[in-house]
């Protein structure tokens, strides 16, 4: 049986930390990245209604401080995709579907030992780019370049 109260507390401490981060500025883009409640929201849950595994969601509340410094450290982005999404907004007091541009970057690196990939996220032409997902992908041993040793959790094409 799980320990709510653990998982709890981690999520209640992560949310805090996530929460104190605000912006950052971004030596890649040269614009302010909002750590806002769409991405720390995005890291319990996969879609609307149906919550991350509980072992992904705590790995990665256990790294949002590496993602903090990577997205404050990096000089470049390594990943690029653009797609149109439709979101479901309010307007004139109704609700209607729009289609806007979506942009995602991915921000790859070992940092102390982990290599992780941020995912920043920006809506249409004119929107703030914003944290989307932190994916914890490797770890490497004290030999460096000689292997790898695999740490993932959950699948990879959902992360």
């Amino acid at each position: 049986m799980e320990d709510l109260s653990n998982y709890e507390k981690l999520k209640g401490d992560a949310n805090n930390y996530y929460n104190s981060i605000g912006k950052l500025r971004s030596m890649a883009f040269n614009e302010e990245v909002a750590f806002n409640a769409e991405g720390f929201n995005h890291i319990v849950y996969k879609t609307a209604r149906t919550e991350r595994e509980r072992p992904s969601q705590i790995l990665r509340f256990k790294l949002l401080p590496l993602a903090r410094k990577l997205v404050e450290i990096s000089t470049t982005y390594q990943e690029f995709e653009e797609t149109i999404k439709e979101f479901n907004v309010k307007r004139h007091k109704k609700r209607v579907n729009i289609s806007q541009p979506v942009k995602y970057w991915g921000i790859i690196a070992i940092i102390d030992g982990r290599k992780i990939k941020v995912i920043l996220r920006k809506i249409g032409e004119n929107g703030k780019m914003h944290f989307w997902s932190i994916v914890p992908t490797w770890t490497t041993n004290k030999y460096r370049d000689i292997k790898f040793i695999t740490t993932m959790k959950g699948n990879p094409e959902e992360d």
